[in-house]
C-alpha cells in the first residue's frame, strides 16, 4: 500500500511539472507556426489594413455599465474608424451614474450613434442581444464600453468573413491600456504571451476556446442559429464561442485588429475578474459536456480537454500545498513528505521556459506596438503572482458553478479599470 501511495503522489507530482511544461512549448509551436503562415507576409503592418472585394456595412455594438468616466472617449475614437459605412449602436444596461445622459448628449454630435435604453440592469448578454436585434447590418463588431477600437481594426476583421462564409466570429486583438503599476505591466506580457498566444495557437490546432469579449466580430446570422448569447452565463463571451463552434461554426483569431482596453491593477479587482473568468469556463465545461459525445463534435474534444486539464492541474497544485501546510505540524511519511515549495531545477526549467514563452510573444507582438520589449523585464514576476492566481480562483470556481442556482441572470458589476 505505501510503495502504492508513493507511486501515486510521484504520478502527480509528475504532471504538476509536466502539464504546464507540455502546454507552454504547445502554445509557442503553435503561434510560430501561425505567425509564419498568416501574420508575417502581412508586412506594411497594423495602419495599411488589406483591400478588401467588398465592404458590406457593419454595425458597432458597445454595451455600457456605469461608462460615464469613459464613453465620451470610447465613441468619439470609434467614429475615426477608415470603414466606409458603418453605424454606432450603444446600449445603456440601466446604469445609475450619468452614463444615459451623456449617451444623449453624444447621439446629438454623432450622426452614426443611436442609444438604446433599459431601464434595469439587465447584463452584458441581453444588452448585446439588444444592440443585435436593432441592428440595421449582417455584420456586428461588438466592444466593451471602455475599450478604445484601433482604427482600422473593423477592416482587419471583416477580411474574415469576406473570405469565409462559415465564419462566425472574429475576435480581435486586445492591448493593455492601464500599465503603471507592478500588475499592469505584467498584464501586458500576459496579454500577448498567453492570451495571444493561446488563440494562435488554438487557431492552427482546430478550435478556439473563446472569443474576446471586449472586442469580437460576428455574422448576425450566425447569431441567431444558435439563439444568440445566454443570459445566465458569468461569461457571454465563452458561452457564445462554444455554442457557434458546436454548430460546426469558425471563429477565426485577427491580430491586427487592436483594441486598448482598461484592466484591473489592484489584487482585489484582478481576483474579482479572474474568479470570474474561472467560473464561466467551468459553467461551459459542465453546460456543454452532453453535446460533446458524438463523434461530429470531436474538433471540440481538445479545446474541452485543455481545460479539464486545467482545473485537474489546478486541484494538484492545492493538493501539493496541502501536503507541505501538513507537513510542518505534523510528521508525514517519505512519499507524502514536501520539505520546501522553493524551486528545485524543475522549477528553474519552467521558469526559463516561461521567459522564452515571453520572449517570443513579445517579439510576435512587437509589430503591433513599439517598444512592448521593455515590459519583458517585469515577466520574472509572473508566475509568482499569476500561477498562484490562476491556482486559486479556479479551485474556488468550480463549486461556484457547480453550486450556482440554474437560470440565474448575469448582470453588471463595474470592475477594477486601472490607474490611468
Amino acid at each position: 500500500m505505501a510503495d502504492f501511495t508513493g507511486q501515486v503522489v510521484e504520478w502527480m507530482f509528475s504532471f504538476a511539472f509536466y502539464y504546464p511544461l507540455f502546454m507552454a512549448y504547445l502554445w509557442m509551436v503553435g503561434a510560430i507556426y501561425y505567425y509564419y503562415h498568416w501574420e508575417r507576409n502581412t508586412q506594411k503592418g497594423v495602419d495599411h489594413p488589406p483591400e478588401l472585394s467588398e465592404y458590406p456595412p457593419v454595425s458597432i455594438i458597445v454595451p455600457c455599465f456605469n461608462e460615464g468616466e469613459n464613453i465620451r472617449e470610447v465613441i468619439a475614437q470609434l467614429t475615426l474608424q477608415k470603414y466606409p459605412e458603418f453605424e454606432i449602436i450603444a446600449v445603456n444596461d440601466g446604469s445609475p451614474d450619468d452614463t444615459g445622459a451623456i449617451l444623449d448628449e453624444l447621439s446629438e454630435q454623432y450622426a452614426q450613434l443611436r442609444v438604446i435604453h433599459l431601464k434595469e440592469n439587465e447584463g452584458k448578454a441581453v444588452a448585446l442581444r439588444m444592440g443585435t436585434l436593432v441592428s440595421k447590418h449582417e455584420f456586428l463588431v461588438c466592444i466593451d464600453g471602455d475599450a478604445l477600437l484601433d482604427q482600422h481594426a473593423v477592416s482587419w476583421m471583416m477580411r474574415h468573413f469576406i473570405g469565409g462564409a462559415r465564419v462566425a466570429a472574429v475576435t480581435g486583438n486586445p492591448r493593455i491600456r492601464t500599465r503603471s503599476t507592478l500588475l499592469g505591466k505584467i498584464q501586458v506580457g500576459e496579454f500577448s504571451a498567453i492570451i495571444g498566444m493561446i488563440k494562435r495557437a488554438q487557431r492552427i490546432y482546430g478550435r478556439v476556446f473563446t472569443v474576446s469579449g471586449v472586442v469580437s466580430a460576428f455574422r448576425k446570422s450566425a447569431l441567431h442559429d444558435v439563439g444568440y448569447w445566454s443570459k445566465d452565463m458569468v461569461t457571454e463571451d465563452i458561452d457564445i464561442s462554444w455554442k457557434l463552434q458546436l454548430r460546426h461554426w469558425d471563429i477565426r483569431f485577427e491580430s491586427h485588429a487592436l483594441c486598448w482596453i482598461l484592466m484591473p491593477e489592484t489584487l482585489k479587482g484582478l481576483w474579482k475578474q479572474r474568479l470570474r473568468w474561472s467560473q464561466g469556463g467551468t459553467e461551459a465545461l459542465i453546460k456543454y459536456l452532453p453535446r460533446l459525445t458524438g463523434w461530429r463534435m470531436r474538433r471540440m474534444w481538445p479545446v474541452y480537454l485543455e481545460y479539464f486539464t486545467s482545473v485537474f492541474w489546478a486541484y494538484i497544485m492545492l493538493f501539493v500545498f496541502g501536503l507541505w501546510v501538513t507537513g510542518q505540524f505534523f510528521e508525514l511519511p517519505p512519499p507524502l513528505s514536501i520539505p520546501t515549495l522553493l524551486p528545485g531545477w524543475n522549477g528553474v526549467v519552467l521558469g526559463v521556459t516561461c521567459l522564452l514563452q515571453f520572449a517570443i510573444s513579445l517579439a510576435i507582438d512587437s509589430r503591433y506596438e513599439k517598444g512592448i520589449g521593455k515590459i519583458y523585464y517585469w515577466m520574472v514576476w509572473y508566475p509568482i503572482i499569476f500561477w498562484v492566481m490562476s491556482v486559486a480562483t479556479t479551485v474556488v470556481a468550480v463549486p461556484k458553478a457547480l453550486f450556482k442556482k440554474k437560470g440565474t441572470r448575469a448582470t453588471w458589476v463595474s470592475p477594477d479599470r486601472g490607474m490611468r
